[in-house]
Formats: structure tokens, C-alpha cells, sequence
């Protein structure tokens, strides 16, 4: 598979990168600078590109046969970026006739009760919390993209560097936590999670919460 990867030189990115090539797909990896550090695969192709312009989405995906985002906003963005982000990838995507999509999204949307969100709970982070609204309504858009194949991959509520183990867990619109509610997976596993989707295509159209 020839998988297009937005946002590669970030710290998931190249985490799923390295999955990716492991597995033995073609990767074109997207980054502002056209530069991707720590990926040391000379498979890995690196090009400069804009996630926020359609017109360099759709020059990008062309000729792929997925396309996998763990886009997120700079340091001197804000959150908001993430919508135009995803309006531009949806444009661009079906401007290049590509039809399947895996996104990096956020947990915060997730729920942790039957009306209750994991942004909404009292415990969650307020620095975090225009990010999470921010995904949340990134989300709502890509919900409405009737035509193409997505997946809103989410992380469980803390995600850090760690150990490749292959394991873990998914479940659809819900935070997935251990038996402590303790809610963890390492960068190494959700990039796991990440590339089997990409080949297996079992949660399309899903809002899918991953974990330990």
C-alpha cells in the first residue's frame, strides 16, 4: 500500500512511519519543512507540504492509496487550525480520487459515560481543553464526509513514548481504560493500532477510542 502520512515529523508520525515501513508499504511522508527527523528508513520519502491547502493535499494524494493524518497545530497556531486542516484534506482527497482516510484525533470526545465526554468531566486538563474542543469540532466535519472511507482514530487519555508490545484494545466512541480506569497506550502501540486499520478497514466511518 502507498500511504500518504500528514504531520510525519512529529512524534506519532514517525512512530507511525516506522510502522508503516516495517510493514513494508510505501510512504511519502508530509511535513511543513519537507524535513522528517529520526526516521532513518531510506524508503521513507520526504516532501514539504501545506495541510491547510486543498490545492497541495490533492497534488500530494495523488496516486495513493490511503491517506493517514496524526496532523495537529504548531506551536504558534491555534487549535482552531485543526477544522481547516480537515476541510482541506477532505477537499483534497477527493480532488485526487482518494477515498480512504485514517485521522489522528483526540480523546476528548471520547465518552466515559452515556452522556458524558471525556472533556466534560471535571478531571480533564483546561489547558487542554480548546485543543480538545477544537478536535471535537474537526470531528463533526469529517462525520459529514458521506463519500469517503474515514477513520477517526483516537488515543486513550494519556499517550507518551514507550514500548512496542503490539497490544491493545479499541472501542467505538468510548475511552478505553484498564480494570483502575486508568486510561494509557504508548505512541509505539497507537501507531500499531493506526497501520492496522489502514490494512484490515474494520472501523470505517467510526469514531474509535484505543488502549491498553
Amino acid at each position: 500500500m502507498d500511504v500518504l502520512l500528514l504531520g510525519a515529523s512529529g512524534r506519532i508520525g514517525r512512530r507511525v512511519a516506522d510502522e508503516l515501513l516495517d510493514r513494508g508499504h510505501g510512504v511519502t511522508g508530509v511535513s511543513r519543512s519537507g524535513e522528517i527527523e529520526g526516521v532513518d528508513d531510506p524508503e521513507l520519502v520526504s516532501v514539504a507540504g501545506d495541510a491547510t491547502d486543498p490545492d497541495d493535499v490533492a497534488r500530494l494524494a495523488a496516486g495513493h492509496d490511503a491517506v493517514a493524518s496524526t496532523l495537529g497545530p504548531g506551536d504558534d497556531e491555534s487549535p482552531d487550525v485543526l477544522v481547516e486542516m480537515m476541510e482541506a484534506v477532505i477537499e483534497g482527497l477527493g480532488r485526487a480520487s482518494v477515498d480512504r482516510l485514517v485521522w489522528t484525533g483526540g480523546a476528548g470526545g471520547l465518552h466515559v459515560g452515556p452522556d458524558t465526554r471525556l472533556v466534560d468531566t471535571d478531571d480533564f486538563p483546561e489547558e487542554w481543553e480548546s485543543l480538545a474542543r477544537a478536535a471535537i469540532d474537526a470531528y463533526d466535519v469529517l462525520e459529514a464526509a458521506d463519500d469517503l472511507d474515514w477513520t477517526y482514530l483516537a488515543p486513550a487519555a494519556m499517550i507518551e513514548p514507550g514500548e512496542r508490545t503490539g497490544e491493545y484494545r479499541t472501542a467505538e466512541g468510548e475511552l478505553v481504560a484498564d480494570e483502575e480506569g486508568d486510561s494509557y497506550i504508548s505512541m509505539e502501540d497507537f501507531a500499531v493500532a493506526l497501520v492496522d486499520e489502514l490494512e484490515e478497514g474494520n472501523a470505517v466511518h467510526t469514531y474509535l477510542g484505543t488502549g491498553y
